[in-house]
């Protein structure tokens, strides 16, 4: 059941990959029904707040007509940012899956853990679902932007 919500958050990393943005994809599931999808778009839309989780938890609020994701669970290819592990504590998400940990910005852990503070309605959480997908997502993604550069940078030294 993980792997199939975790699948769906990965086919929209992967679109965003598609699209230039970095490969993070994001599902909201209530009652066994999808409410919420998102992935990053923040190249697309110049906003530093257009997070695959922030998408998915608009989405999803929209949808229940609620600001309050009480009963839902958050799947996402990434560990969520300082920002989105805050949006999850606010939306009062009960339950997070994510796929890869995020060593240089994770706050579930990777660099920090904010669900492990004293907040209220902390999430649990849980971690390495379809990790190796998520993250080779993510290391195909970076490894074509460094070939990218450098053959801009030959190109450039030739000229």
């Amino acid at each position: 059941m993980y792997e199939e919500y975790m699948a769906q958050a990965l086919a929209l990393a992967r679109e965003a990959a598609a699209a230039g943005e970095v490969p993070v994809g994001c599902v909201i599931v209530r009652e066994g029904q999808v409410v919420g999808r998102g992935r990053n778009r923040r190249e697309e839309r110049q906003r530093t707040s257009s997070h695959a989780e922030m998408e998915a938890i608009a989405q999803a609020n929209a949808t229940l007509g609620t600001w309050r994701l009480e009963d839902c669970a958050l799947y996402v290819t990434l560990e969520p940012c300082p920002m989105c592990a805050g949006a999850i504590l606010n939306a009062r998400i009960p339950r997070v899956y994510y796929g890869a940990r995020d060593s240089v910005m994770g706050a579930c852990g990777g660099v920090l853990n904010l669900f492990m503070e004293d907040f209220p309605n902390r999430p649990a959480l849980v971690g390495g679902i379809l990790e190796e997908a998520c993250r080779q997502v993510l290391e195909d993604f970076f490894r074509s932007l460094r070939q990218g550069s450098s053959q801009i940078d030959n190109s450039a030294g030739k000229i």
